[in-house]
């Protein structure tokens, strides 16, 4: 069992910053990747971010390319998105998620997941 726990989403205006991060717990001797997801209202989740157990591997959705940055502390059990340059359209549930077997690049393929935080950019 993986544990995960969200934090620092909040109402931030279009062009600011925040930082999610995500607490794992339980399950941490394993080495697994980490993804970061979003739901808008009505929509389906999709894939933001994606990090391999070491960190030397990264994966974006071409929408935060160059905005999104994930990181991870392994030391710390820690995985963090840095949100730059926030659009109304970031707007939505991000949730943090492990992947035991893959690339933690799909939806379907996540074993874990956390309970989300909300982030809603204002125009």
């Amino acid at each position: 069992q993986v544990q995960l726990v969200e934090s620092g989403g909040g109402l931030v205006q279009a062009g600011g910053s925040l930082r999610l991060s995500c607490a794992a717990s339980g399950r941490t001797y394993s080495r697994y990747a980490l993804g970061w997801f979003r739901q808008a209202p009505g929509k389906e989740r999709e894939f933001v971010a994606a990090i391999s157990w070491s960190g030397g591997n990264t994966y974006y959705a071409d929408s935060v390319k160059g905005r999104f940055t994930i990181s991870r502390d392994n030391a710390k059990n820690m995985v963090y998105l840095q949100m730059n340059s926030l659009k109304p359209e970031d707007t939505a549930v991000y949730y943090c998620a492990a992947d035991l077997s893959g690339w933690g690049r799909r939806v379907d393929g996540m074993d874990y997941w956390g309970k989300g935080t909300l982030v809603t950019v204002s125009s």
